[in-house]
């Protein structure tokens, strides 16, 4: 099975501010702040939907492609990227402008000041399946530039290419037509309670008449689990308890990652489900989308500590041989 993945690729530039920014706060000069804050530490993580999501199949042995746009600084992640084994060859750079970039500072109060760099993620909407992945056996459509998002809706649908439609949290910038135009006909909507609220709220369909418009429905719910609708079968995901919870970003990427693997392989339902939950769990516990490690042999083992899969996961520890 041939899987593309569509979605940002970004850099995330984290600092720590050791301090308060309130205490520079002059309340009677709010309406013209300007601020330079010194950081003491900086670090620079991979990211991006696309990568997340590849990075985590790989893992599982899969062998995925991206389709994407990145920057002129993207040569050492496109790297990085090969040596997983995921297929970079329909990321395309472009030049005299950078990869998406996620900036922020954190306070010792937790508080955050942010900015994001579109970059070269503007460019992803001139980019076609057509051209780069025509003989896509399942695609997700993650979040992107949204324009980009809607044409790769469109034109699954024209070529007959199954996908997942993952709006997440691009979800409250697109609009009510656009996330109906995505979700109708894909063989997966996937979101989490919140998103699916606001879907509901943006488009106007009931729940039922979402249902009807989608192959299946996965609603991650945090600590709460995952609830999962796929073949006119509902399935109540628990979470596996993670050993530490360290930092929650990426672990939804990794979840649907979890859950492609085990559609790849053919596995039952509910066992797809929850080699995502599992894979889910092993984010929480680092820092950063792309720093959780294991091998099929390690995932295997864990999942088995929580879940009786008869079996099932056998097919994992020979790909991973």
């Amino acid at each position: 099975m041939k899987i593309v993945i569509t979605g940002s690729i970004a850099y995330d530039y984290l600092m720590h501010f050791p301090g308060k920014f309130t205490d520079s706060f002059v309340a009677e000069s709010l309406h013209k702040v300007s601020l330079s804050f010194l950081v003491d530490s900086m670090k620079k993580h991979r990211g991006g939907t696309a990568p997340n999501i590849a990075y985590t199949l790989a893992l599982l042995g899969s062998r995925p492609s991206i389709l994407a746009t990145a920057g002129q600084d993207f040569g050492d992640y496109r790297q990085w990227l090969n040596t997983l084994g995921v297929n970079t060859a329909a990321i395309i750079e472009i030049p005299d402008d950078f990869t998406a970039s996620f900036f922020v500072s954190t306070d010792d109060e937790q508080n955050q000041i942010a900015s994001f760099y579109t970059g070269a993620m503007a460019y992803a909407k001139t980019l076609t399946f057509a051209q780069y992945a025509a003989d896509t056996d399942l695609a997700i459509i993650s979040p992107n530039d949204p324009d980009a998002m809607r044409a790769y809706a469109a034109e699954c649908k024209a070529l007959g290419i199954p996908y997942i439609y993952d709006p997440s949290q691009q979800t409250a910038r697109i609009s009510g037509d656009d996330l109906c135009q995505g979700l109708d006909g894909a063989a997966l909507l996937s979101v989490n309670d919140y998103e699916y609220d606001l879907i509901r709220e943006k488009t106007g369909l009931a729940d039922d008449d979402i249902r009807a418009r989608v192959g299946g429905l996965l609603i991650t719910k945090g600590k709460d689990g995952a609830y999962l609708l796929a073949d006119g079968q509902e399935y109540d995901l628990p979470v596996v308890p993670p050993h530490q919870v360290v930092e929650p970003t990426g672990a939804g990427d990794a979840f649907r990652a979890g859950l492609m693997r085990g559609m790849e392989l053919g596995l039952p339902w509910p066992v797809a489900g929850r080699m995502g939950a599992l894979a889910a769990t092993y984010v929480l516990e680092q820092v950063g989308t792309q720093n959780h490690y294991f091998t099929p042999a390690e995932f295997v083992a864990r999942y088995r500590e929580h879940f009786d899969d008869e079996g099932a996961l056998d097919v994992l520890l020979a790909v991973g041989e």
